[in-house]
């Protein structure tokens, strides 16, 4: 009984089964929004009109579509197409390659007759034949008048290898279900932090204590004002505040420390920095227009002890300057950083004070992953090495010769020939 259950888990129409489940549970967590709030799901699959006339949000919760890469039910299909690959690779390939190291010659001449190629000789000079064979790096084990030769035995391990790489690529992707997390922070200039603002974890996820500062965050713009590029001077902190790492993160490229990736995703400007003509400094929050098209902040400034009188900034960029507007909608300029208001006010733009957004992302399974990947393609380069077997008898002044190769027939058939001319 223990061993139908092996060989019906090293069956490979049982792992292509499973491979299949898999993918179409990938699929599932593909089309349907993971990680989502509940209020998502609810908007965009209702009870009234379901998709596909019964996917609704109801039903995304009670089987965990919302979160397909975390369930149960996927990390036990995950598990199960690692046993059977595990299964198949010690009771069939395995012990294929041992059966293939050994010498299996030839007694008599009628396994010849299933061969791919063979032929008889009248008249040949049998040490002619084993010469050109040991030129072509055959392997030769000899009995007397029976000879066995193979080579590219090293082509037989590919599918070992391909077996070893799908198991690391699956091990790496349950680490990286279980270890790893996701987090997004919006910080001020100059102000430091921790990750808190995690959305999304696995079961086994330890968060570390790790404090950054954000020392500067600015943007480049091309000649037609349009955004170039975000950048965010990131400092990672010890337990006391002390430097021990510094990189300036830009998109695509981000800040990479002890396996914790902190990448540039998004910008907000938080608030104007004046100064009034007794060097007072003063602060007024910007608000972002969230129903417009682009970004843009605004904000009240009032500078005097009757606050309905005042000014209006706006600013949509980080390149030194905002918009000035009066309490009638009239436009009085633009205003530069350490440029003073011409007007009653008589302030001074001092500092336009800006945040970054950070996405912050650790995946432990990462290196098992690419490590996996690189023995795959390795096996592939492997597989490319012909596996080739010979068999030759010498019998009453005539010379048995044929042969078998896993592939490219039409080489090992003009290899032949030339052991034969």
């Amino acid at each position: 009984m223990r061993q139908k259950i092996f060989r019906f888990l090293a069956d490979l129409r049982f792992a292509i089964f499973i491979l299949l489940l898999i993918s179409f549970c990938s699929i599932i967590g593909t089309v349907i929004e993971q990680d989502q709030s509940i209020e998502t799901y609810k908007l965009n699959y209702p009870l009234t009109n379901q998709l596909f006339g019964f996917l609704s949000w109801e039903i995304i919760f009670k089987f965990g579509f919302d979160h397909v890469y975390k369930t149960w039910w996927f990390f036990s299909l995950i598990l199960i197409f690692g046993i059977s690959l595990i299964t198949c690779t010690c009771l069939q390939q395995i012990p294929a390659l041992k059966i293939a190291r050994r010498c299996q010659f030839f007694r008599t001449i009628q396994p010849f007759n299933n061969l791919k190629i063979s032929t008889a000789l009248a008249k040949f000079n049998f040490n002619k034949i084993l010469a050109r064979l040991k030129n072509n790096e055959y392997s030769l084990f000899q009995q007397k008048n029976i000879i066995y030769c193979y080579k590219g035995l090293i082509g037989r391990i590919a599918p070992i290898i391909v077996h070893f790489s799908m198991i690391l690529i699956l091990l790496g992707t349950l680490i990286g279900s279980l270890c790893g997390f996701k987090a997004q922070e919006i910080i001020p200039k100059t102000e430091t932090f921790q990750i808190q603002n995690v959305f999304n974890n696995g079961q086994l996820t330890i968060i570390p204590p790790i404090s950054s500062r954000i020392n500067d965050f600015w943007i480049t713009y091309t000649n037609k004002k349009t955004i170039a590029q975000f950048y965010s001077d990131i400092s990672i902190l010890d337990n006391i505040g002390n430097e021990i790492d510094r990189k300036t993160s830009f998109v695509n490229t981000p800040l990479i420390y002890d396996g914790i990736y902190y990448y540039q995703t998004d910008w907000n400007l938080v608030g104007l920095r004046f100064q009034d003509f007794n060097q007072k400094i003063m602060e007024y929050p910007l608000v972002n227009l969230l129903n417009t098209k682009n970004k843009i902040w605004l904000t009240w400034v009032s500078n005097d002890s009757n606050i309905t009188k005042g000014i209006i900034a706006i600013i949509d960029n980080l390149e030194g300057y905002c918009s000035i507007y009066n309490d009638k909608g009239a436009f009085l300029g633009n205003l530069e950083l350490n440029e003073t208001i011409k007007n009653n006010e008589q302030l001074t733009l001092v500092e336009i004070l800006s945040s970054t957004g950070l996405q912050i992302k650790s995946d432990p399974g990462i290196p098992v992953i690419y490590t996996g990947f690189f023995f795959l393609m390795l096996s592939t380069l492997i597989s490319y090495i012909t596996y080739s077997q010979i068999w030759i008898i010498k019998q009453n002044q005539k010379i048995f010769i044929g042969g078998n190769t896993s592939r490219a027939m039409f080489e090992f058939e003009l290899e032949f020939f030339k052991f034969i001319k």
